[in-house]
């Protein structure tokens, strides 16, 4: 989700509700507690040299059960981060404290709620790294056994 995104789902909300890649909600007494970018230059296993840029937003949970992160005041807190960081309108990507160490999410909306989205790793340089591509399969010729050992469909063999 861009920036531009996120600012337009919270201008139609009147409450800010985050759900965890699994469904659960993130407390509703959660704070933002810092709105960054962060620049990552690196060289892939290529030799390419590659830069990501992209906003962080890191969600916290105190025990104030009471707190309630408006939507406007969100919207306060990204403008001023947009203002006095430059910030472009670049992805968001969300630090949330996990069971053990904090998780790195990506974001998009859905229902009427934002939704933190697992991230994954992947090699940038496949065609240096000797991985092969992958190679389409089509089934329009596949043909199902049928007779002794064979499981057809509506025959209740599985």
């Amino acid at each position: 989700m861009l920036l531009s995104e996120l600012l337009d789902v919270l201008d139609r909300t009147d409450q800010i509700t985050i759900a965890l890649p699994d469904g659960e909600l993130v407390p509703r007494h959660f704070h933002v507690t810092e709105v960054g970018e962060v620049t990552r230059r690196f060289i892939d296993c290529g030799g390419t040299l590659r830069q990501d840029r992209v906003i962080n937003l890191q969600l916290w949970s105190a025990n104030d059960y009471d707190h309630r992160l408006a939507p406007d005041k969100l919207v306060h807190i990204l403008r001023l981060a947009q203002r006095q960081l430059g910030l472009g309108d670049l992805e968001i990507e969300v630090e949330y404290q996990g069971a053990d160490t904090i998780q790195k999410f990506g974001l998009t909306g859905a229902d009427g709620r934002l939704v933190l989205t697992n991230t994954a790793t992947d090699c940038l340089a496949k065609d240096n790294c000797g991985i092969p591509a992958a190679v389409p399969v089509s089934l329009k010729n596949f043909v199902a056994k049928s007779g002794a050992g064979s499981c057809a469909p509506g025959s209740g063999c599985c």
